[in-house]
């Protein structure tokens, strides 16, 4: 299943929404994994819960991340009285930066470790947020939005569910969680809270749907220290642990390890480097007196044993340090009795990059751990015993499975129905579905723009679907140059074209067997009157297409050259 939703435009004008109702639209998310962001519309007043990127797959080469699509309230952004922000995950907060540049001023709410991880992206495009720093058990009016603020466990501390209380009834989003009994930082989902809120009557109940396969409940971060010890106690060499870099807890189980088996550690990658230098600022991160050292310089003059590098790369990112080392095209030189530990889950569409990298690192010597054959991960969302147990608890009126292929939320809802949610009150939507929740019940009304944004390079939204086609056809099928010279007044070539082709093998790379097609193109334009140049280079273009599919079954980007003779 495609991890992309597909790009939806607006069915037309939405109905009007009651001065009682609650508009409910999710802008990413659903039907893929990233680009989280929902907006909740309420007398006239906007609230933005998290604001997130996607990565690029392979089939959108020279993306940098993708945004949602801000269409729908780009024009209304002076009614957005908040961000919400859930956790500190790239997927939850990445999209931040590009919404604040279009007004800087909107209050951006969240925990102290969310906040600080934003912030110090913020500095890198110059912005300074309006921040609201909230805990658990907090409850703040931003407009006509009544917020409470719930503790959630997750893969990275400080993750708040948030109760949205509004005229229209009782909201709850969870954001990201699971229900780990046994954290390593002691913080458990706030079961209580989500009681407390059930008694009182959830009419909208917005859940995590990633793990909505997963039978049972997920296992707790502490059962993995057995295997990360075993990794250490039994390498020889250096221990490179690769992680995703706001994933605090799993680097603080590494550093405890590390330091029980006498060995020192460096941070590598900018990120990785950032996150945790905060995360320890911050008092999430506890690392005793003399186990970082500052670089990999300090490092090498241990012995192998004697180090720990824990670096970024964990999904296969190819200008990360660990495709870098994988590859030999960084200071570390993966040697025969390295063990290198990928303590970090796989995220769909990402399959292929991550065993390049496993395939490499094993070619150079290394033992590679990873989630396939040790027990060194554990996800960090909730799955169906652990959903179902929430909807028992919440028995909410209607349900919105979020943050998920299609798969996964249609499994969620399955769950919601299983423990007694009334059908037609469990609604699978998709990213720019419009969900009016009115007197208690909420219903699908309508559509707006929820397309792909790209950002690639400094530009946002300068790449296309017709960029990437192009990319990709340059990528797959290669490119073939043609100049012909030609009389405009018959059409006759007055000499055979030039043929520039690029990307095919060297026996399919003589085109001259496309001549007699360009010059049937040339001698139609001419016999036509066709005198626009950009008219005769789309009849080339398509003959030589026309051509080289026949011949070569290749259907290669044609750049037409027309000469004046």
């Amino acid at each position: 299943m495609s991890r992309r939703s597909p790009r939806r435009k607006s069915s037309g004008s939405l109905p009007q929404l009651p001065p009682n109702g609650l508009r409910v639209v999710p802008l990413g998310g659903l039907g893929e994994i990233g680009r989280n962001m929902t907006v909740f519309e309420h007398q006239g007043r906007l609230l933005i819960v998290d604001c997130g990127v996607l990565f690029p797959d392979e089939n959108q080469p020279g993306v940098d991340v993708i945004l949602p699509d801000f269409t729908w309230i780009r024009d209304r952004l002076d009614k957005v009285d908040a961000i919400v922000l859930t956790h500190g995950h790239e997927d939850h907060i990445g999209g931040v930066p590009y919404l604040l540049r279009e007004r800087p001023d909107i209050p951006v709410v969240g925990s102290r470790l969310t906040l600080a991880l934003l912030e110090a992206k913020l500095t890198e495009h110059k912005i300074t947020p309006r921040s609201v720093v909230v805990a658990e058990g907090d409850r703040r009016p931003m407009g006509p939005f009544d917020l409470e603020f719930i503790a959630v466990n997750h893969s990275i501390p400080d993750g708040l569910a948030v109760a949205i209380r509004t005229a229209a009834g009782l909201v709850l989003h969870t954001g990201d969680f699971k229900m780990d009994q046994f954290p390593l930082d002691g913080r458990v989902t706030d079961l209580r809270a989500f009681a407390r809120l059930g008694e009182e009557g959830v009419d909208l109940f917005l859940v995590d749907s990633t793990n909505a396969e997963v039978p049972g409940f997920m296992i707790s971060e502490g059962e993995l220290a057995p295997a990360i010890d075993t990794a250490f106690r039994n390498t020889k060499g250096r221990v490179i642990v690769s992680s995703f870099a706001s994933h605090v807890h799993r680097i603080q189980q590494v550093l405890d390890t590390a330091h029980s088996h006498g060995r020192k550690v460096a941070f590598v990658g900018r990120s990785m480097v950032r996150n945790m230098g905060i995360a320890r600022e911050l008092g999430y991160l506890n690392i005793p007196d003399g186990l970082v050292v500052k670089d990999l310089k300090a490092l090498d003059r241990l012995r192998p044993d004697q180090q720990c590098i824990v670096a970024t790369g964990s999904q296969g990112e190819p200008m990360a340090a660990l495709a870098r080392m994988a590859n030999r095209d960084h200071p570390v030189s993966i040697a025969a009795n390295d063990t290198v530990l990928m303590a970090s889950s796989l995220i769909p569409g990402n399959e292929n990059a991550i065993y390049r990298v496993i395939n490499e690192l094993t070619r150079w010597g290394a033992n590679v751990v990873h989630k396939g054959n040790a027990k060194v991960h554990v996800s960090g969302h909730a799955s169906a015993g652990e959903l179902a147990y929430c909807y028992n608890i919440l028995k909410p009126t209607n349900v919105l499975p979020v943050h998920g292929e299609w798969r996964h939320l249609q499994a969620n809802a399955e769950i919601a129905i299983r423990t007694g949610a009334e059908k037609d009150r469990v609604l699978i939507a998709q990213d720019g579905s419009v969900i009016d929740l009115v007197d208690g019940r909420a219903k699908i009304t309508g559509t707006v723009p929820a397309g792909l944004v790209y950002v690639d390079s400094m530009t946002v939204g300068g790449a296309t679907e017709e960029t990437l086609h192009v990319r990709r056809t340059l990528a797959e099928e290669g490119v073939v140059t043609v100049v012909c010279i030609a009389d405009p007044d018959t059409g006759k070539l007055t000499e055979d074209p030039d043929y520039l082709a690029h990307g095919f093998p060297p026996d399919l790379v003589d085109f001259s067997g496309a001549t007699p097609a360009i010059q049937n193109a040339l001698t139609k334009a001419a016999n036509d009157n066709i005198e626009d140049l950009e008219q005769i280079e789309d009849l080339v273009r398509r003959a030589v297409s026309n051509w080289a599919h026949r011949t070569h079954r290749r259907s290669p980007l044609v750049i037409p050259v027309i000469v004046d003779a």
